[in-house]
């Protein structure tokens, strides 16, 4: 007996409780982010205009990406990988103005084809079917420049100059794997980009190329707040990184313009009575 769909069922409940616990946005500017083709969503998601609320579903598939990653390692270790991982110990990567982020893993030696004890940067990534295919076929630079991105600072930030991209099949657990070189002048580049959005008070323009039917531009939350496809637009957020009178500084903090102070983290999230929206938030 097929058991029902509506809101009571089981999925929907579980969907329900995934939901619920959904977390913050992260603090700083993710170096997964910094391949990211628009310099304007990285500096709106960096200030928690439009933050993304995931269905329980799409909550389900990050977790099982995140375990997906327990299982590659233990399958490198069981070939003689040496693997040292995010059950060992983080291994996080900070380079000042809010850029840092955390790996999935550092391997000390034991991959094959490289020298026994080269060292390499471990990023584990799942893919659907189609996604598989076009990595295959062109390669993590071509298919998944953030990917590769992410890879780039990561090697700088750990003074790795290889790195190991392991990508899983979702559909049937097919695997592939590349080696990639580090580029000192790609990664120095990808992290000032970073630095110089997120402490920016200046809005940034779109990219040259946006338009609303543009891929980039279609499934993205500010949709609607740049090519104003609604009316009104999507409501921006209200938080101190929001806020006219917050500042970002170069040792990661937040300052407050209007009580000349230091913003604790959790007080970010909220606000206060002595709130304004950000002029350049204001003006769409």
């Amino acid at each position: 007996m097929k058991l029902p769909t509506e809101n009571h069922s089981i999925t929907a409940l579980i969907d329900k409780h995934h939901e619920s616990q959904q977390g913050r946005p992260r603090p700083h500017m993710g170096c997964s982010l910094l391949g990211h083709p628009c310099d304007r969503w990285l500096w709106l998601n960096f200030r928690w205009a439009m933050p993304e609320q995931f269905s329980g579903r799409m909550l389900r598939l990050f977790r099982r990406g995140h375990n997906e990653e327990v299982t590659v390692i233990d399958d490198l270790k069981a070939i003689g990988v040496d693997v040292f991982d995010m059950k060992e110990g983080q291994h996080f990567v900070s380079f000042g103005s809010h850029v840092s982020g955390s790996l999935d893993g550092l391997i000390g030696g034991g991959v094959p084809g490289a020298g026994e004890n080269q060292g390499h940067v471990l990023e584990i990534k799942t893919h659907s079917a189609k996604s598989f295919s076009w990595l295959t076929k062109n390669g993590v630079e071509t298919a998944k420049p953030m990917h590769y991105a992410q890879m780039q600072v990561y090697m700088h930030g750990s003074g790795m100059d290889r790195a190991l991209y392991v990508a899983v099949n979702k559909d049937n657990d097919e695997l592939h794997t590349e080696r990639v070189k580090y580029n000192q002048t790609e990664a120095e580049a990808l992290i000032m980009r970073g630095q110089s959005i997120a402490l920016s008070q200046e809005l940034p323009d779109m990219m040259p190329e946006a338009k609303p039917e543009a891929f980039t531009c279609k499934y993205c939350p500010a949709l609607g707040f740049c090519h104003q496809t609604f009316k009104p637009g999507p409501e921006i957020a209200r938080n101190c990184r929001t806020c006219q009178h917050s500042k970002p500084t170069k040792d990661s903090t937040w300052q407050c313009l209007k009580w000349d102070a230091e913003i604790p983290l959790d007080a970010q999230y909220e606000g206060c009575e002595q709130y304004q929206e950000h002029n350049a938030l204001g003006a769409f």
